[in-house]
């Protein structure tokens, strides 16, 4: 299952639709403003909140966490002993973890569950401008959980690069 992201122009704030290989769009990434901290939330076409994305404010390294109704349901974080900036942590509410690696700035970067390949996100061949794809490999994978997952990473990856200056 592909969907096709656009890449936020303007930064936090903005709302970009996802869009299946059929170009319908599916998902909303509600991007909240004014808020203290960085918060997103995925929605339906609907217009219903599928999961609420927040970065964590009180946290030695940048987190962010994943809420679905309310309940928290993943924590993303750099990998603190890797040696390659490009790898991000998620860890479940049930402990499984989900590994994160790549070049995420270039969106170019996997998700895996123990080595086993769950979603692709790549911008490697598509033509559209700042548009990338999150290739769901697994058909029992949460396809709004990865996506959020992606969002979270790149969003945190953006962050810590503007940071450095």
């Amino acid at each position: 299952m592909r969907f096709l992201v656009r890449d936020r122009i303007l930064g936090i704030g903005d709302d970009y639709w996802i869009e299946n290989e059929r170009g319908e769009r599916v998902f909303l990434v509600d991007g909240k403003a004014m808020r203290l901290r960085d918060t997103f939330e995925l929605k339906d076409t609907e217009g219903r909140v599928l999961i609420d994305i927040r970065r964590k404010m009180l946290s030695l390294r940048d987190t962010m966490v994943i809420e679905r109704d309310g309940r928290d349901l993943a924590t993303i974080r750099r990998k603190r002993l890797s040696l390659l900036r490009n790898h991000y942590r998620v860890t479940l509410v049930d402990g499984t973890e989900l590994d994160v690696h790549g070049k995420i700035l270039d969106r170019e970067f996997a998700v895996e569950y123990d080595g086993e390949l769950l979603a692709v996100i790549s911008r490697r061949w598509l033509s559209v401008v700042d548009t990338y794809s999150v290739d769901v490999v697994r058909e029992d994978a949460d396809p709004a959980l990865l996506i959020a997952v992606a969002v979270c990473v790149i969003h945190l990856a953006d962050r810590e690069r503007a940071e450095r200056g």
